[in-house]
Protein backbone atom coordinates (compact mmCIF):
# COMPACT_ATOMS: atom_id res chain seq x y z
CA UNK A 1 0.00 0.00 0.00
CA UNK A 2 1.05 3.35 -0.96
CA UNK A 3 -0.01 6.60 0.22
CA UNK A 4 1.77 10.02 -0.43
CA UNK A 5 0.65 13.34 0.77
CA UNK A 6 1.04 16.62 -1.33
CA UNK A 7 0.40 20.49 -0.68
CA UNK A 8 2.16 23.60 -0.21
CA UNK A 9 4.69 24.19 1.63
CA UNK A 10 3.32 24.92 5.11
CA UNK A 11 0.69 22.92 4.72
CA UNK A 12 1.37 19.88 7.33
CA UNK A 13 2.58 17.22 4.93
CA UNK A 14 5.31 15.90 7.47
CA UNK A 15 3.59 15.92 10.31
CA UNK A 16 0.84 14.16 8.79
CA UNK A 17 2.82 11.57 7.65
CA UNK A 18 4.51 11.20 11.02
CA UNK A 19 0.86 10.30 12.20
CA UNK A 20 -0.72 8.45 9.60
CA UNK A 21 2.85 5.96 10.01
CA UNK A 22 2.29 5.52 13.34
CA UNK A 23 -1.25 4.70 13.18
CA UNK A 24 -1.02 2.67 10.66
CA UNK A 25 2.64 1.04 11.39
CA UNK A 26 3.51 2.22 8.02
CA UNK A 27 7.27 3.17 6.93
CA UNK A 28 7.37 7.48 6.71
CA UNK A 29 9.00 7.88 3.78
CA UNK A 30 10.19 11.59 3.35
CA UNK A 31 11.53 13.32 0.44
CA UNK A 32 15.89 13.45 0.00
CA UNK A 33 15.40 17.55 -0.58
CA UNK A 34 18.08 18.07 2.03
CA UNK A 35 20.66 16.01 0.44
CA UNK A 36 20.32 18.03 -3.07
CA UNK A 37 23.73 19.37 -4.41
CA UNK A 38 22.11 21.90 -6.01
CA UNK A 39 20.56 23.81 -3.23
CA UNK A 40 22.55 25.94 -2.16
CA UNK A 41 23.60 27.24 -5.50
CA UNK A 42 19.69 27.10 -6.24
CA UNK A 43 19.39 29.67 -3.42
CA UNK A 44 21.89 31.97 -4.68
CA UNK A 45 20.81 31.88 -8.32
CA UNK A 46 17.50 30.34 -8.87
CA UNK A 47 17.74 31.52 -13.03
CA UNK A 48 20.60 29.34 -13.03
CA UNK A 49 20.67 26.46 -11.17
CA UNK A 50 16.75 25.71 -11.40
CA UNK A 51 17.01 23.04 -13.80
CA UNK A 52 20.16 21.12 -12.39
CA UNK A 53 17.90 21.29 -8.90
CA UNK A 54 14.63 20.12 -10.21
CA UNK A 55 16.10 17.22 -12.51
CA UNK A 56 18.11 16.46 -9.22
CA UNK A 57 15.25 15.81 -7.18
CA UNK A 58 13.32 14.10 -10.05
CA UNK A 59 16.35 11.45 -9.97
CA UNK A 60 16.71 11.38 -6.01
CA UNK A 61 12.42 10.48 -5.75
CA UNK A 62 12.76 8.45 -8.35
CA UNK A 63 15.71 6.10 -7.07
CA UNK A 64 13.53 6.15 -3.41
CA UNK A 65 9.84 5.42 -5.01
CA UNK A 66 12.05 2.55 -7.02
CA UNK A 67 13.48 1.40 -4.00
CA UNK A 68 10.53 1.28 -1.47
CA UNK A 69 8.89 -0.52 -5.00
CA UNK A 70 11.07 -3.31 -4.43
CA UNK A 71 10.96 -3.59 -0.90
CA UNK A 72 7.35 -4.52 -0.81
CA UNK A 73 6.44 -2.10 2.54
CA UNK A 74 3.74 -0.82 2.93
CA UNK A 75 4.57 3.57 2.96
CA UNK A 76 3.07 6.99 3.56
CA UNK A 77 5.57 9.78 1.31
CA UNK A 78 5.77 13.31 2.14
CA UNK A 79 5.53 14.70 -1.26
CA UNK A 80 5.06 12.71 -4.37
CA UNK A 81 6.56 13.10 -8.16
CA UNK A 82 3.62 15.37 -8.97
CA UNK A 83 4.86 17.85 -6.51
CA UNK A 84 7.83 18.93 -7.94
CA UNK A 85 7.33 18.20 -12.16
CA UNK A 86 3.25 19.51 -11.67
CA UNK A 87 3.73 22.67 -9.43
CA UNK A 88 7.18 23.90 -8.67
CA UNK A 89 8.99 23.28 -11.96
CA UNK A 90 6.04 24.59 -13.76
CA UNK A 91 5.85 27.73 -11.54
CA UNK A 92 9.59 28.45 -11.88
CA UNK A 93 9.35 28.88 -15.48
CA UNK A 94 6.21 31.27 -15.08
CA UNK A 95 8.99 33.31 -12.78
CA UNK A 96 11.09 33.54 -15.98
CA UNK A 97 13.73 30.76 -13.45
CA UNK A 98 13.24 28.00 -16.13
CA UNK A 99 13.43 28.45 -19.98
CA UNK A 100 10.69 26.73 -21.43
CA UNK A 101 13.45 24.52 -22.95
CA UNK A 102 14.47 22.90 -20.24
CA UNK A 103 10.88 23.07 -18.85
CA UNK A 104 10.15 20.58 -21.82
CA UNK A 105 12.66 18.35 -20.91
CA UNK A 106 12.25 17.63 -17.69
CA UNK A 107 8.51 16.94 -18.08
CA UNK A 108 9.43 14.02 -21.14
CA UNK A 109 11.87 12.71 -18.18
CA UNK A 110 8.93 12.81 -15.55
CA UNK A 111 6.73 11.17 -18.33
CA UNK A 112 9.16 8.90 -18.63
CA UNK A 113 9.81 7.99 -14.37
CA UNK A 114 5.86 8.07 -14.43
CA UNK A 115 5.72 5.30 -16.27
CA UNK A 116 7.75 3.06 -14.59
CA UNK A 117 6.35 3.40 -11.06
CA UNK A 118 3.58 2.46 -9.16
CA UNK A 119 1.05 5.10 -8.75
CA UNK A 120 -0.17 6.02 -5.13
CA UNK A 121 -3.35 3.86 -3.98
CA UNK A 122 -3.96 7.08 -2.15
CA UNK A 123 -3.24 10.41 -2.67
CA UNK A 124 -4.02 12.80 0.65
CA UNK A 125 -4.00 16.57 -0.55
CA UNK A 126 -3.52 18.93 1.81
CA UNK A 127 -5.75 22.33 1.00
CA UNK A 128 -5.00 25.61 3.13
CA UNK A 129 -5.33 29.44 2.54
CA UNK A 130 -2.22 31.28 2.51
CA UNK A 131 -3.10 32.87 5.68
CA UNK A 132 -3.04 29.28 6.74
CA UNK A 133 0.38 28.23 5.22
CA UNK A 134 1.80 31.43 6.56
CA UNK A 135 1.14 30.87 10.60
CA UNK A 136 2.37 26.85 10.10
CA UNK A 137 5.74 28.36 8.58
CA UNK A 138 6.15 30.72 11.70
CA UNK A 139 5.71 28.25 13.85
CA UNK A 140 7.77 25.89 12.81
CA UNK A 141 10.54 28.71 12.40
CA UNK A 142 13.02 27.11 9.18
CA UNK A 143 15.31 29.92 8.68
CA UNK A 144 15.54 28.57 4.85
CA UNK A 145 11.73 29.90 4.34
CA UNK A 146 11.90 33.25 6.30
CA UNK A 147 11.71 35.16 3.06
CA UNK A 148 9.40 33.15 1.09
CA UNK A 149 7.47 35.78 -0.68
CA UNK A 150 3.26 35.84 -0.35
CA UNK A 151 2.89 35.68 -3.99
CA UNK A 152 4.90 32.69 -4.22
CA UNK A 153 2.73 30.73 -2.04
CA UNK A 154 -0.61 32.57 -3.99
CA UNK A 155 1.18 31.00 -6.78
CA UNK A 156 1.74 27.26 -5.32
CA UNK A 157 -1.88 27.20 -4.15
CA UNK A 158 -3.49 28.21 -6.96
CA UNK A 159 -1.41 25.10 -9.34
CA UNK A 160 -2.25 22.97 -6.29
CA UNK A 161 -5.89 23.34 -7.01
CA UNK A 162 -5.75 22.84 -10.51
CA UNK A 163 -3.66 20.07 -10.00
CA UNK A 164 -5.88 18.25 -7.50
CA UNK A 165 -9.15 19.04 -9.48
CA UNK A 166 -7.64 16.95 -12.06
CA UNK A 167 -5.73 14.37 -10.42
CA UNK A 168 -6.62 11.27 -12.09
CA UNK A 169 -6.93 8.70 -9.03
CA UNK A 170 -8.42 8.52 -5.39
CA UNK A 171 -7.84 11.59 -3.61
CA UNK A 172 -8.92 12.64 -0.41
CA UNK A 173 -8.95 16.43 0.50
CA UNK A 174 -8.31 17.94 3.88
CA UNK A 175 -9.20 21.40 4.83
CA UNK A 176 -6.29 22.52 6.86
CA UNK A 177 -7.71 25.90 7.90
CA UNK A 178 -10.74 23.69 9.76
CA UNK A 179 -8.60 20.59 10.84
CA UNK A 180 -6.03 21.17 12.72
CA UNK A 181 -5.13 16.97 12.91
CA UNK A 182 -1.83 17.99 15.13
CA UNK A 183 -3.52 19.34 18.10
CA UNK A 184 -6.70 18.04 17.75
CA UNK A 185 -6.92 14.19 18.21
CA UNK A 186 -10.77 14.11 16.79
CA UNK A 187 -9.89 16.30 13.56
CA UNK A 188 -6.76 13.27 12.84
CA UNK A 189 -9.57 10.58 13.75
CA UNK A 190 -11.98 12.15 10.93
CA UNK A 191 -8.44 11.69 8.65
CA UNK A 192 -8.11 8.40 9.57
CA UNK A 193 -11.95 7.44 9.22
CA UNK A 194 -11.62 8.78 5.28
CA UNK A 195 -8.70 6.80 4.67
CA UNK A 196 -10.36 3.86 5.68
CA UNK A 197 -13.18 4.19 3.78
CA UNK A 198 -11.10 4.50 0.61
CA UNK A 199 -9.14 1.52 2.02
CA UNK A 200 -12.11 -0.82 1.91
CA UNK A 201 -13.37 0.34 -1.63
CA UNK A 202 -9.76 -0.48 -2.87
CA UNK A 203 -10.03 -4.10 -1.39
CA UNK A 204 -13.89 -4.06 -1.76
Amino acid sequence: MQIAISGNIGAGKTELTKLLSKHYGYRAVFGPTDENPYLASFSEDMRRWSFNMVVHSLYANFQQLAELRDSGENFIKDRSLYDDACIFAPNLQSMGLMNSRDLATYTNLFDLFYTLLPKPDLMIYLRGDVTTLIRHIQKRGREYENSIRLDYLTNLNDRYENWAENYEGKMIVVNTDECDFVEDRAALGQIINQIDAEFNSLFA
